[in-house]
């Protein structure tokens, strides 16, 4: 009860403030939109989504429309209406202390029993979350802090900002997902060199590791010093594996890859990707079905591409400790 007296607190606070108007907001925009929030069913085993719509903000309350509905869904994360058998994503005991905006990236701040919840919970809170934030128009991305320290994975690493697509497809079974490590290769600095980022991805057991490594090589790197590889507008249209081969099938977004790095980072951004987390030690890439195609002009794809750690900012023994495939 002290936790939504403090809650309720923070939300009057919001309604009085007058300082963080944002040009071009339109009270019109949010009053009536309707958005899914994702509770848990009664067993805490599957995300339930629940439509909610937007109230109209009280007459003389200066707060931008993005935060009246950042504080709004939260609290509704928060919350379940009595007439609705599910849980609240957040759990009850969980403090939520403030959240801030940053280049379309959201911050949530937890007390630290958020890190105390088991791993099950932890995973729908954290899709919940995501999943009911990012429908905010002006936020792309959310990032949990617990503690006033960032969310770290199981290597601890920080988890860093999350978007709807680090959930493929939509969780409604916690059973028939995971967490999976990758080790992804994006550009350096200069984008002659490849550096290495261990990412924490929660995805259904069903989508294979090849396809989801080259997803979230598209998505970009989530660390600072490291440039993307593939643009965002890169269309997968198929993976499959036959006998440690890996077969990749674009669109021709990807031969229109104008991104600042050396011809070859690109390629050896998804053969060594591949190769790190998989037994993929060979990557055939075709456009639209077909190998006739050079790529950036210098490269030919009618060929077999092998894992190549020349192209490696680390050194071989480092990359080892992976469990990726030595050539």
């Amino acid at each position: 009860m002290k936790r939504r007296s403090v809650f309720l607190i923070l939300l009057a606070c919001l309604f009085c403030f007058t300082g963080c108007h944002r040009k071009g907001d339109s009270e019109a925009e949010s009053a009536g939109r309707v958005y899914q929030i994702y509770y848990l069913n009664s067993a805490m085993t599957r995300m339930e989504p629940q439509k909610y719509t937007m109230p109209q903000k009280p007459e003389g309350n200066k707060a931008g429309v993005t935060d009246w509905e950042i504080i709004h869904l939260i609290e509704q994360l928060r919350t379940v209406p009595k007439d609705l058998d599910r849980q609240a994503a957040v759990p009850d005991k969980v403090g939520f202390e403030r959240y801030k905006l940053e280049d379309k990236v959201l911050y949530l701040y937890f007390d630290n029993n958020y890190s105390l919840m088991n791993s099950t919970r932890e995973i729908l809170c954290r899709a919940s979350l995501v999943r009911t934030l990012t429908q905010i128009n002006g936020v792309d991305y959310v990032t949990v802090y617990t503690a006033e320290q960032p969310l770290m994975d199981s290597t601890g690493s920080p988890v860093g900002p999350m978007a709807n697509s680090d959930f493929i497809d939509n969780i409604s079974n916690v059973n028939s997902y995971e967490k999976t490590e990758l080790v992804l290769y994006f550009a350096d600095e200069t984008g002659e060199k490849l550096e290495r980022e261990t990412r924490e991805v929660v995805h259904n057991v069903n989508t294979s590791l090849e396809k989801l490594v080259i997803e979230q090589l598209i998505a970009g790197p989530g660390r600072e010093g490291m440039n993307p590889t593939l643009p965002k507008d890169t269309k997968l249209l198929n993976v499959s594996v036959n006998e440690s081969v890996c077969y990749i099938n674009f669109d021709s977004s990807f031969l229109n890859n104008t991104l600042e790095v050396k011809e070859y980072i690109p390629i050896y951004s998804i053969v060594n990707s591949l190769a790190a987390v998989t037994s993929i030690n060979k990557v055939q890439i075709t456009v639209n079905g077909s190998q006739e195609y050079m790529f950036r002009d210098s490269i030919s794809l009618n060929q077999v591409f092998e894992r190549n750690l020349d192209y490696n900012a680390e050194n071989e023994e480092a990359l080892s400790e992976t469990g990726g495939i030595e050539q």
